[in-house]
């Protein structure tokens, strides 16, 4: 019986962990589709805007060139350090759970 209500309690706890880190992946995921998705439809309906030159540079080359790469690593290291913190946390849970 004992074990039964331990494995279900780990079993609990893995949910909640999937489901966190699900949560961080399609917000980190939408951020990058929408930036992804977002440049060619602002070239679409705005090209005035898109076409104006910035230090020799259009805007949307610009934000390719220059903005896009240091964007996604930001994106990636915000999402590890996100996961860190969800995985310490449940490990902490976990730890919690087993001293009782």
């Amino acid at each position: 019986m004992k074990e039964d209500q331990l494995n279900e309690e780990k079993r609990l706890l893995v949910q909640r962990l999937m489901k966190r880190q699900a949560n961080l992946s399609l917000r980190v995921g939408a951020v990058f589709l929408v930036m992804l998705l977002g440049i060619p439809l602002f070239n679409l309906y705005q090209p005035n805007i898109a076409n104006m030159n910035v230090s020799g540079f259009s805007i949307s080359w610009l934000f390719l060139g220059v903005f896009f790469f240091p964007i996604t690593w930001f994106l990636s290291a915000y999402f590890i350090k996100e996961s860190d913190k969800i995985e310490a946390s449940t490990a902490t849970e976990s730890a919690k759970g087993d001293s009782q």
